[in-house]
């Protein structure tokens, strides 16, 4: 039987989270040999069952990993990894916390977490003579915007610990970049929606920090859905967010990957749809979607929060070759669908 040759072999961490794990199922479904790595603090093991189980352990495989341990088990399995899975081409990098409320109320897990795993892992792959990183980043480096639509040009002045952890970690890799050969490419998301197309994999926080996700499950009477913004100066007084699709932005992933691997320079890029919602013009589409009528109930206020976050997006569509594709209706559409098949996500 002749053994099939998969485009290259890639390290993808954080793959049993809500991004990661779709952006899993696009690098397996463009031919990609991928080995996912996951301590299961917030992702699940279950998504990286079902793709194993689809695409076979040849092309997939996955190992229960913790990036921010230094010097114990949980290293030496990260670097058995590398040890033992030869020839990595790169690692795309999803592993962190991402709740802004919650990087307000407890900053040290934040760091801990995102800054010193991140850093392990670059020193890792320093090790094995790895060089190339797609970094999942954040437009919360930006902080309140001073002008919108928000370009990669605009000044960084985070607004909370979330957001500040991943610009230490841009940081870091720029230095990495200068002294030793890091090639990197730093995504920049704005706010992510949506399932895979095919309604196969999810988001399944729970609960959910994602507003289109929550909108849905409250559509579905799955939740309860509640506002959770403080009033700001927009029209409506909710914030207005850029919202984009999660399989648009694992798509960015893999151009953002062969980009790097033909020697494109490194970068950082926005990724968004160039336009805006209000929290409640949202709430109005999954209810025009939907043909449900939504209870509005406001509970306490998230903290760290700003008016109005829009990308541009004209540099990821010049050097990336990339621009979103699925509007906010298809989002939607997506998310009915994985909440139909899994109510509660992955258990």
């Amino acid at each position: 039987m002749q053994q099939t040759t998969y485009h290259k072999k890639i390290i993808i961490t954080g793959a049993g989270g809500y991004i990661g794990s779709i952006a899993t199922y696009t690098f397996l479904q463009k031919g990609y040999e991928v080995v996912a790595i996951d301590n299961y603090s917030r992702g699940y093991k279950k998504p990286l069952e079902v793709l194993q189980e689809k695409f076979g352990q040849d092309q997939f495989r996955f190992y229960e990993v913790d990036l921010k341990n230094v010097g114990n088990a949980d290293l030496r399995s990260l670097q058995s990894v590398f040890e033992k899975e030869k020839d990595i081409a790169g690692v795309i990098h999803f592993a962190a916390l991402c709740s802004v409320d919650e990087s307000m109320k407890k900053p040290e897990i934040y760091f801990s977490n995102n800054v010193c795993g991140s850093m392990n892992l670059l020193n890792t792959m320093q090790r094995f003579d790895i060089h190339t990183i797609v970094f999942s980043s954040t437009c919360a480096v930006y902080g309140e915007a001073e002008y919108v639509p928000v370009d990669e040009a605009h000044p960084t002045y985070p607004a909370n610990p979330y957001g500040e952890s991943k610009r230490m970690v841009e940081k870091i890799m720029e230095w990495y970049g200068r002294l030793r050969n890091l090639h990197f490419v730093v995504l920049r998301y704005f706010n992510v929606c949506g399932a895979s197309d095919d309604g196969f994999l999810g988001d399944s926080k729970k609960p959910s920090v994602l507003l289109v996700q929550n909108a849905v499950r409250g559509a579905l009477d799955i939740e309860p859905f509640y506002l959770t913004y403080p009033e700001v100066a927009t029209p409506d007084k909710s914030p207005i967010r850029d919202y984009v699709n999660v399989v648009d932005l694992a798509d960015a992933h893999v151009k953002a990957f062969e980009y790097l691997i033909k020697e494109g320079k490194n970068d950082i890029f926005n990724l968004g749809t160039g336009a805006g919602n209000s929290v409640l013009e949202i709430v109005k589409k999954v209810e025009e979607v939907t043909g449900v009528s939504i209870k509005l109930k406001q509970t306490i206020s998230r903290h760290g929060e700003y008016a109005k976050m829009i990308a541009s997006i004209e540099k990821a569509k010049n050097f990336l070759d990339w621009e979103p594709r699925r509007d906010i209706n298809k989002s939607i559409q997506s998310l009915l669908l994985w909440y139909k098949a899994c109510p509660h996500g992955w258990i």
